[in-house]
C-alpha cells in the first residue's frame, strides 16, 4: 500500500501525532505501523496512569506550559469520550523541619505555573485526607489525577480511524530508505519520498 504519511508506532504519544495530523490534513492518507497486534501494547499500556497538574516544571518552561495545558485538556477529551479518570489530587508531605523551606518553593514554583487548586496544608488537615499519612506540612495538589491511558490511547485510535486512517498491526518496520524518485506534489505542496519495509 501506498500511503502520504506513516506514523512507526502505534503507542500514545504515535496515535495522538497520527490523530491531529490527520485533522490538519485531511486531503492525505494516513498510516499508523505497529509491530504488535494492538495499539497501547507497551509503556501506553503499564504506565503508572497519572494526570499531572505541573508542579515540578521550572516556571516559563515549555515542558509547565504544556503539562498545565495538557492536564486540562486530557481531562476534557475524557469527558466528551466517556473515558473513566479519577481526580484524586496528590499531597506531597514534608515529615522533617529542614524539608519545610523546599515544600513551600515547590509551592510558590506551582503558583507560577497557573496549577489549579494549590495550597499549603497543616498535619491536621494532612490526616484527614489521608488517615494513614503523618507529615509536619504538605502542599495539596486537587487537580493531579489517574487515567488508563491504554484507553486514552484506543480512543485516539478510533477518532484517527473514523477520520479515514489506517493502522497495521504485526508491522514491524525493519527498514526505512530514500525512494529513487519522489513523488508529485501532493495538494499540500509537499513529498514524499520514503520507503517503509516490514520484515514480511
Amino acid at each position: 500500500s501506498s500511503f502520504d504519511v506513516a506514523v512507526v508506532g502505534a503507542g500514545i504519544v504515535g496515535l495522538a501525532a497520527a490523530r491531529e495530523l490527520i485533522q490538519r490534513h485531511p486531503s492525505l492518507a494516513f498510516a499508523v505501523l505497529e509491530k504488535e497486534q494492538e495499539p497501547a501494547h507497551h509503556q501506553s499500556g503499564h504506565n503508572s496512569g497519572v494526570i499531572h497538574s505541573g508542579i515540578y516544571y521550572t516556571p516559563g518552561s515549555l515542558k509547565a506550559k504544556l503539562c498545565v495545558q495538557g492536564a486540562a485538556l486530557c481531562y476534557k477529551y475524557c469527558d466528551q469520550k466517556g473515558i473513566p479518570y479519577k481526580q484524586c489530587g496528590k499531597l506531597i508531605v514534608a515529615v522533617e523541619h529542614d524539608e519545610i523551606p523546599r515544600l513551600k518553593a515547590l509551592y510558590e514554583r506551582g503558583l507560577q505555573n497557573n496549577v489549579p487548586g494549590l495550597k499549603l496544608i497543616g498535619a491536621k488537615e494532612i490526616q484527614e485526607k489521608e488517615p494513614f499519612c503523618r507529615g509536619l506540612m504538605a502542599l495539596d495538589s486537587p487537580y493531579t489525577g489517574i487515567v488508563d491511558y491504554k484507553q486514552v490511547a484506543q480512543s485516539y485510535a478510533k477518532d484517527f480511524q473514523e477520520a479515514g486512517g489506517t493502522i497495521l498491526t504485526d508491522f514491524e518496520v525493519t527498514n526505512v530508505e530514500m525512494a529513487k524518485e519522489s513523488s508529485p506534489e501532493s495538494e499540500d505542496g509537499l513529498k514524499y519520498p520514503v520507503i517503509v519495509r516490514n520484515k514480511k
